[in-house]
């Protein structure tokens, strides 16, 4: 028989028994489907984090008590015990560090914002050192960034993000204009460029004050982030993040043998830490999908089976005309893979329209990836191959007289 026979044959089969044919294949949709939607939604977080991280430039590196990422309680209880990283670190590291072609430091809380009856809660309050915002790729784009003076006489001004623009300023320039953070009340000097969102939160819910103007309001005692950059990648960043780790160890007493009492981090330890969880992750999704994938395969095999018992004359006959055993068992591999193929193709666009609903639902990145497409139509034609070969084995074995007096 020809391939492109065998191959209507089982297009025909799978028409003429729709119902059938949508629970056979419903396994094998649903792990393909798994497949791709994993596939693209931890190639978008990848991708996303990766640019968001790199945006920083790969060249600036952190200081800070705990790390980005923790992964138990323990490793959080014993991160909180450290002693906390306060201004007068920071401007240690700005009077001692060669290297550095840039510091800046910053502070976080979350409070409400207000102007006149408006309002915006659960906002990102910062306080910035002047150099923050470059460091951080923060674009201005209305108005000006913070400077030195600003930072020296504690000034009552603010950088907004365009949540805080459209909430409270609709219609209104908000360049010159007062509102209150937290019951202080600040200028506004710049606007932010748009930042998006990560994983379905907001980045432009936010103002920024000068941290000197922050640590009046909210106390000096809180541990902060300093944010350095090195002027270069490579063997420059890790001279001067070498020379940072130097100083900060001997401003905090650590003693030659002991681990340190802080993190630095680059953006390709945190991008790298992302990476092995997203692929943890796609390990445990892609073993659930795989599952799904057996139990289709399992399915297609018993239909399979239930085909052969139900065209056995139609075998003899075949074998009467001079089909070889070889021939019979290539037509019910050949079905068996088509069916598992077009279950596979269902099953891509399935996922990938899952992907996207949840990109647009929740904010979660996703990207798709071609090879993502290629792998779930082959894992379902393989998947039709492997479990068609007991069917058309037994197939391909029957007696052609016993078959020929199957009713």
């Amino acid at each position: 028989m020809e391939f492109k026979e065998a191959v209507k044959i089982a297009l025909q089969s799978l028409w003429a028994n729709k119902l059938r044919s949508v629970l056979t294949l419903l396994g094998v949709v649903i792990g393909v489907a798994s497949v791709i939607a994993v596939v693209t939604l931890v190639n978008g977080a990848n991708t996303y984090v990766a640019t968001k991280f790199s945006s920083y430039g790969a060249d600036v590196f952190t200081v800070s008590k705990m790390p980005q990422f923790i992964t138990s309680a323990e490793d959080y209880e014993r991160f909180q015990r450290r002693k906390d990283i306060l201004f007068p670190d920071y401007q240690y590291i700005v009077d001692n560090c060669h290297r550095c072609r840039g510091i800046g430091a910053q502070q976080a809380t979350v409070g409400k914002i207000v102007r006149g009856t408006e309002s915006v809660t659960d906002s990102s309050i910062r306080g910035y050192t002047w150099q923050m915002p470059s460091l951080q790729n923060l674009n201005i784009m209305q108005g000006r960034g913070f400077t030195e003076a600003d930072e020296e006489h504690a000034s009552h001004v603010a950088i907004i993000g365009t949540d805080i623009q459209d909430h409270l300023f609709q219609g209104i320039d908000p360049i010159g204009q007062d509102l209150r953070v937290d019951g202080g009340v600040y200028t506004v000097i710049g606007i932010s460029e748009k930042q998006g969102s990560t994983f379905g939160a907001s980045q432009d819910n936010w103002v920024a004050v000068p941290l000197t103007t922050y640590q009046k309001s909210y106390g000096t005692s809180k541990t902060l982030t300093i944010y350095i950059k090195a002027g270069e990648a490579g063997p420059r960043l890790e001279a001067a993040a070498d020379e940072v780790r130097v100083l900060v160890r001997s401003r905090r007493h650590d003693a030659p043998n002991a681990p340190d009492s802080f993190e630095l981090d680059t953006n390709s330890t945190l991008v790298g830490f992302f990476g092995t969880i997203t692929a943890i992750f796609g390990s445990v999704a892609g073993g659930l999908a795989l599952i799904a994938l057996v139990v289709g395969g399992i399915v297609i095999m018993n239909i399979m089976l239930v085909s052969v018992t139900e065209r056995t004359r139609e075998i003899g006959i075949r074998k009467a005309l001079g089909a070889k055993p070889n021939d019979i068992l290539m037509q019910f591999l050949i079905e068996s893979a088509t069916m598992a193929l077009v279950g596979g193709a269902i099953g891509v666009m399935g996922g990938i329209i899952v992907a996207q609903i949840i990109t647009l639902v929740a904010g979660f990145p996703s990207t798709v990836e071609v090879w993502s497409v290629f792998l779930g139509l082959v894992m379902a034609t393989c998947t039709g191959i492997f479990f068609g070969v007991y069917p058309a084995r037994k197939a391909a074995m029957l007696d052609p007289i016993v078959a020929l007096r199957a009713d």
